[in-house]
Parts: C-alpha cells; structure tokens; sequence
C-alpha cells in the first residue's frame, strides 16, 4: 500500500521530475496545483481542438485529467452514452504527413548520388543543392547512427537525423568497408514488392492459372439443379481434387517451383520452354544423377504437403498497428517461436499497394513465419493466395475469421464468414488448392455472445483440408472484454482432433499459460487481449518458457524501448520521415505498455486480466512514468529516445481506451 497514490499525487510527482518534494504537499497546495492542472488542460483544449477528432473533443469537455467524470453522481444516467463513446477506435485521428515535418526536401537522385540523373526531370520540386538543405536542416538527435555502426553504411547520407557520425568533408558520406563487406550480398528483410510486379498487378496482367480454373469450377453446374458452386471448385471429374489418392495440377513444393516463383509468372521448367534442346543445352540438361520427378507438372496430394510442425510452441498473433516487424523481432528475442504478419486485406494486395505489401515484410530472425489475410469473397482471396504462393517465403497461411471490427464484418470477412458457411467452405478449399504451403484458420467462438457455434464450424474446416484452426475464448459481440471461455476451448480441442487447434486469449502469465495448455490444446496464440498479452509484455514468453515471474527493471523496460527504437530506425529509416514513423508506431506501444503493474508492487500474483489499477507510485521515476496514462507522459518518453518531437506535433492513440486525459 505504500506505493498507492491520489491523482493529484500522481501528477504532482512527474510534474516535477521525480523530486521528492513533488510526492507530498499540504491539501491546500495539492488544490492550487489541481487548479492549475485543470486551467492549463483548458488552454490545451481550446488551442488543440482544430486537430481534434468531434467525438474526442465532446468527451475532453466532460472528462478529468484520469478518465473520470467531472460531474456528480446525478449524472450517473449518462453512463452508458459515456461509456459507449470511450470504446472502439479514434478513427479521425490527426494525420502528420512529411511535409509536415520538413518543408524543403532533398531529392532523393542526390541523396543516392546520381543527380544528374534525377527522375523527375526539370519538374523536380525537390532541392538539389546540398547546402541549401543542410542550412535548413533540423539538428541532428544523436552523435551515433545505428545504421552506421551496424551494417557501415547509412543510405540516407545527408538526410540522416543522425549524419554527423558519418559525414566527412563536403558532407561526403562515409562508409566502413569492412564491416559493409560482411552485410554485402545478404538479404535482412525478405517479401519486398519489386516494381516490376507492382506494375503487373496495377496492369491486371498477373496470370492467376491455378485460381481461374478452380473459379471456372465453382460457376458450373453440379447435378444439384443448375444452381452449382457448392465449393467443389473443380469439374466433375476432378472433384477427388482433396483426396490423398487424386493428384492435384499446379506447382509443387520442390526446389525448382521456389526457383519459379521468384522469377515470375512467365517463367516455365526447362522442359516447356525449350522442348527440344540442340547442342550443349542437350548434354547439359541431362541427368545423370538422383530421380527424375514430375512436381513441376503434377502438384502436391494434400498429405505429401510440408507439415506445420508447432504443437506446444509459441504463436505471436498477428497485431494491428502494433504488429510490426520491429516489434516481432523484440517478441522473437524473448522467445517467441511462431510470428504471423499484420492483417492484410486480400484485395489492396491484388491492387498492388506498397502500404500492403509492407505488412507481409519478414526479418530473416523469424524462423517461423506465416501472414494472415481477410476477405471475404472466394474469387479475391484464392487468387491473393496464388499470388502469395509464387511471390514471397512464408510457412504458412492464415485466414482471418475472427475479425470483429464494423468495417469488416458488413463486408462479409472477419467473424461474418462463420454465418457464411457456402463462402467460407470454397475460400478455404480454393485456397488449399492453389498452395503449397499449410493453410491455418483463426476463428472466434462465435458472432452472438451466448451462442457458440465454433464446435459445428471446426470439423468442416478439418474435412475443406485446412492445417491447423486457433480459437480466441470470445464471440464477436464480447469483442476483448469479459474473460475468454476456456473451458469452451478444451471442448473444441477434443473435436478437432487430430487437426491441431491452438488456445486464444487471457494469457498475460506463466501460470495462465501452463492451465491453458493442461485444457488440450496443441499451443496457445498469445495477443491483444486486454489488458494486452505480448503488447504488454514482451518478456511474457520468457516468462513462460522459464516459468517464473520477472520483476522487471524500469531501466531493463527502457532497454527494450531503445532497442525497438533501433529496429524502427533500420526497417523505417533514420532520416526525418523514418524518425517520425518510428515515433508514431512508439506511442503506439505506449499505450499498451502502460498497463504493466511491475511484479514487485502487487499485493497478489499473478496480474489478473481486466484490471484497472489505481494510481501508484513507482520505485523510482521512470517507473512512475511509464505507468502514465497520459499522452504528453508517452511523448516525453519518445522524446528520450528520438529526440524532440517536431512543431505543430500531434498524437491520438488508436483506441480510445488506451488514454486517461
């Protein structure tokens, strides 16, 4: 209990940078400081509210610095109304775009060192004269650059934000040949989109073979009355297409099918390109050792498949926002085992947008590797599918049927394919056939509260030929709140075997993880849950692999937080606009972060899930700050890390109950 603290305590304290004179105060000063709190929050607000969101700015006016009522208990019959605005997302949130953070701009011919051969032409708006930009330049933040001082070179040059350790004379970029020759010829980050690929995918020139003739199949009739499509995909005679004693047609998963798939949807095997070779190409194209297969011709059955093998491992959920490839690489260090790409929406990937593509990126840490999509239209998702199998390295596919957002679920994906079964059954048998890899589903328990209908949807997904199905313990309309039903789980386990069936939702310690995997299930997704599980605590799969409680520094959580800086900087850049992105995707985190109770401070353990705790009094500052609820507390916490924040700087959580103001 003595680490329990008021508000005003609270406040009073970070106000003052951890002195001790700002822990205690008579009332009278605890009264004027709270005044004044209140009146410069006033200023705040009425200076801010053009970049505010309506709905923010009409819950600021009735909110208190903590999240709590200004008004009496009469008011109490707003609750609802009140408590209805505080949920769900900000979705109007201010947008910082790079101009804003730098008016005048180097042109990236010169920062890559061929201005003469600048893309624009005499239409370029961008500067070319080097000294022009560095005397309008922000300062540097720092006097080391990670980029620098791990791979020898920084690729930003001049527009690094951390250029004075590498810029010689004439701003000459600097480079460390040793050390770049280590990194020469390594590929960090796999899945990038090339531009020639982004142009066939705008054109619609991509060949989707294997997805049109199953789409072909679906729009025939069956013998059921002219109505057809009843997910078969295939004509009659290939309908056995899911049988292990039935070959399928397409690529198979051998060695040359990886050598096709990078190079792109005019590549052919030898044999069909060159049917009949002359001269040396004769002698050199015959074998003289190891088999002759047909896996370029005939595909795969179903049971020669490569098997996902990750019963009683670590599954990283795929996250929102906070999912990034930064983030995962902090998760992998501390131990997790399986890592899933953000959500990416199946028909922005077809369109051949960068901002989706981005969501598939995967650091060459991350052994274990799949992406999730969502949609909700079989003709979409199993040429999305396709597209996947012949352009990046994963391990396996997931689909998102469990989804609960608005936006999503009036289209049909997310948790409305669990009503769509017709759909649902022919996304996931097309998907399967057009593959080579393990095809996973995530589902809830259900879209109505206290009507669960995994159990019926679980078999059938077995018998559509999916790998592996993870169920999160909630139904759409619980969202995150409530507990999850593992109880529930366990049933569901023992009905999909022998296909495995991974645990989803209120893991937040080793002792919730070791009753997780005593219910039957193959392995347990940790997620968003909230509070959070991997958002929350990124050491929890230490935690749970060493079983114990870790007690955890704030300068060791401080550690994390710059070493997530570092990974930002090298995937998002460390010039103005990298800084920036990394920022934004910081607070993000933030928000989450600041749920953690450090284990030391606890009356009882473990930390139950759901709990809002009170205010209180860390062991020392930085602890203190970090459990802030408060924007301005995340910001000087960026700030710590990445320096000052630019003018005119704004952040809005992405939630709207991730901040107290």
């Amino acid at each position: 209990r003595r680490f329990l603290a008021s508000k005003e305590q609270f406040h009073a304290y970070l106000r003052a940078g951890g002195e001790p004179g700002g822990q205690a105060g008579t009332e009278e000063e605890e009264e004027e400081e709270e005044d004044e709190a209140e009146k410069k929050e006033e200023e705040e607000e009425a200076g801010s509210c053009q970049s505010e969101p309506p709905a923010k700015r009409a819950r600021s006016e009735e909110l208190g610095q903590d999240g709590e009522s200004r008004e009496d208990a009469g008011a109490a019959e707003k609750e609802p109304t009140e408590r209805k605005r505080a949920r769900g997302q900000n979705k109007s949130r201010p947008c910082m775009k790079p101009n804003c953070y730098e008016r005048s701009r180097l042109c990236p011919s010169v920062t890559q060192g061929c201005a003469e051969k600048c893309y624009f032409g005499p239409r370029c708006r961008f500067l070319h004269d080097i000294g022009e930009y560095m005397a309008a330049k922000p300062a540097d933040l720092g006097r080391s650059c990670v980029l620098f001082e791990t791979f020898g070179k920084c690729i930003y040059g001049v527009t690094c934000r951390f250029a004075q350790a590498h810029l010689g004379d004439g701003y000459q970029n600097i480079v460390n040949g040793d050390l770049a020759k280590q990194w020469e010829g390594k590929s960090l980050v796999r899945n990038n989109l090339s531009k020639d690929l982004q142009h066939q995918l705008r054109k619609k020139k991509f060949s989707f073979k294997k997805a049109d003739a199953y789409l072909r199949g679906l729009a025939k009739p069956q013998g059921n009355g002219g109505k057809g499509g009843k997910a078969t995909g295939l004509p009659t005679e290939e309908q056995e297409v899911f049988n292990c004693t039935t070959p399928q047609e397409g690529l198979g998963d051998s060695p040359e099918c990886a050598v096709l798939s990078e190079q792109g949807e005019d590549s052919k095997p030898d044999a069909l390109q060159s049917p009949r070779p002359t001269g040396s190409e004769e002698a050199s194209s015959v074998k003289t050792v190891g088999p002759v297969t047909d896996e370029d011709i005939v595909k795969l059955r179903s049971c020669e498949k490569r098997k996902l093998e990750i019963q009683g491992k670590l599954y990283l959920a795929p996250l929102t926002t906070c999912g990034n490839l930064p983030f995962r690489r902090i998760c992998k260090r501390f131990g997790a085992d399986v890592t899933c790409g953000e959500m990416a929406v199946c028909t922005n990937l077809l369109q051949g947008q960068s901002s989706e593509w981005a969501l598939l990126k995967r650091h060459h840490t991350e052994d274990i590797f799949g992406v999730q999509l969502e949609g909700a239209f079989p003709d979409t998702m199993t040429k999305c599918a396709e597209l996947l199998n012949q352009t990046i390295e994963v391990d396996f596919v997931d689909i998102n049927v469990g989804c609960p957002i608005d936006l999503v679920y009036k289209k049909g994906g997310g948790c409305a394919l669990m009503t769509r079964s017709n759909k649902f059954e022919q996304i996931v048998r097309g998907m399967n056939s057009v593959l080579d890899v393990p095809l996973t589903v995530k589902i809830r328990t259900g879209v109505q509260e206290k009507i669960n209908v995994a159990h019926k949807i679980i078999p059938k997904i077995r018998e559509w030929g999916a790998s592996m199905v993870t169920l999160h313990g909630r139904s759409r309309e619980q969202r995150y709140t409530r507990s999850a039903d593992w109880d529930y789980i366990a049933e569901c386990a023992k009905i999909a075997s022998p296909m495995p069936l991974f645990g989803n939702g209120d893991i937040l310690s080793y002792e919730d993880a070791h009753r997780a995997m005593q219910s039957g299930v193959s392995g347990i997704m940790i997620a968003r849950q909230v509070p959070v599980g991997a958002l929350i605590k990124p050491w929890l799969f230490t935690e749970i692999k060493e079983r114990r409680h870790w007690d955890i520094s704030s300068g060791e959580r401080f550690d994390i937080l710059k070493d997530f800086t570092n990974y930002g900087l090298e995937h998002w850049g460390s010039d103005t606009q990298g800084v920036e992105k990394t920022r934004k995707f910081l607070l993000e985190w933030l928000s989450f972060l600041c749920r953690y109770i450090p284990v030391g401070l606890l009356e009882h353990l473990p930390q139950k899930i759901n709990e809002r705790p009170p205010y209180y009094m860390g062991r020392d500052y930085l602890e203190t700050l970090m459990a802030s609820q408060n924007v301005d507390d995340w910001i000087k916490i960026s700030e710590l890390l990445l320096g000052p924040v630019p003018t005119s700087f704004t952040f809005l959580p992405k939630h709207k109950a991730n901040s107290y103001r």
